[in-house]
């Protein structure tokens, strides 16, 4: 059992690896970023997509702690 849990993992893992090298191979347009008048570098499209979602990556756990600490804080002041 705990060779096929590897074995699945590994096909996971590859599966994964395979779909991002083919979208990064397939989105080479360069494209400039414009946000409030500041305009950005121009990069291919597979780095602005995978650097949104590493950031997003960041961002979501971060404040998932924050909101999460003052919960606590809130719950040990009612108590």
């Amino acid at each position: 059992m705990r060779n096929l849990k590897r074995i699945l993992l590994g096909v996971f893992l590859l599966l994964m690896v395979l779909v991002v090298l083919a979208f990064v191979l397939e989105n080479q347009q360069s494209v400039s970023l414009l946000f409030l008048g500041f305009s950005g570098p121009q990069l291919p499209v597979s780095v602005v997509a995978v650097l949104a979602l590493l950031i997003g990556m960041l961002i979501g756990p971060v404040l998932g702690w924050i909101l999460g600490r003052s919960s606590r804080a809130a719950r040990k002041r009612l108590v």
